[in-house]
């Protein structure tokens, strides 16, 4: 009975020095590892000798970096502003004078010829005639025009000159591509000589008619145009006809 109380001591002393031995420390654990951490989220750094020890070098491969991998947001903030938004257009431009398509001003130069018929005397007269034309629209303007025309002796040495002046407003259509058309009221004064006894040289004068623009291009045009024009010279009215021929400078 002694006997086996003495194997029993030595056995568990045995026991305990062997439970009391520390174990040797992996090389690959982290002896600082915090608590609640799991050591397989880091991974193990392996040395090329040992995967050489064991026969089957393996390596990461790590996949190249395109250009194709960056993302669309990348992209799309590389682009510039223009070609990001395209739908956006340009403002269109203002001009002083002009605006697109539109003209605001016109000048006409040209040749006419009036027919003059009165109780003193008649007369086909040929002359000089200029226009201005301001629009305040695509097709509503105001005009001013002035017209001088010279005819024939109707008296011994003595010319018949006529000049008609005036204002009033003016419409065109632009519907067409190539001619514009217009009608236009004028409203002022005439001047004519010779002299005659008892008469005025300077009466009113009305311009009623229209005409058409053949556009050669957007600043010059050819017009043709036909006029009644109405006076009243020598205390009578007189009913006479217009026809002018020349050219249109748009700015």
């Amino acid at each position: 009975m002694r006997i086996f109380a003495t194997a029993l001591l030595v056995l568990g002393c045995v026991c305990v020095a062997q439970a009391q031995e520390p174990a040797a420390p992996d090389a690959n654990d982290k002896a600082n590892m915090l608590p609640g951490l799991v050591a397989s989220s880091t991974p193990k750094v392996y040395f090329v000798n040992s995967f050489a020890a064991s026969g089957a070098p393996v390596f990461p491969v790590t996949k190249p970096m395109t250009t194709f991998d960056a993302p669309a947001v990348a992209t799309s903030l590389a682009l510039p502003f223009d070609a990001a938004d395209p739908g956006a257009p340009a403002p269109k431009p203002k001009f002083l004078y002009s605006r697109d398509d539109i003209v605001r001003w016109e000048l006409g130069l040209g040749f006419n010829w009036i027919r003059f018929r009165s109780s003193i005397f008649n007369a086909n007269a040929v002359g000089l005639k200029t226009s201005v034309t301001y629009y305040t629209n695509d097709w509503f303007g105001i005009e001013g025009n002035l017209s001088a025309a010279w005819g024939p002796d109707v008296f011994p040495r003595q010319r018949a000159k006529l000049l008609v002046y005036g204002g009033g407003p003016k419409i065109t259509w632009r519907r067409y591509k190539r001619w514009d058309p217009w009608l236009h009221g004028i409203f002022g004064g005439a001047h004519e000589q010779p002299q005659t006894t008892g008469n005025s040289k300077s009466t009113y004068s009305i311009q009623l008619g229209g005409g058409a623009d053949y556009n050669f291009n957007y600043r010059l045009s050819g017009r043709l145009e036909g006029n009644y024009v109405r006076t009243g010279f020598f205390g009578q009215s007189q009913n006479n006809f217009q026809l002018g021929a020349g050219v249109v400078l748009h700015f």
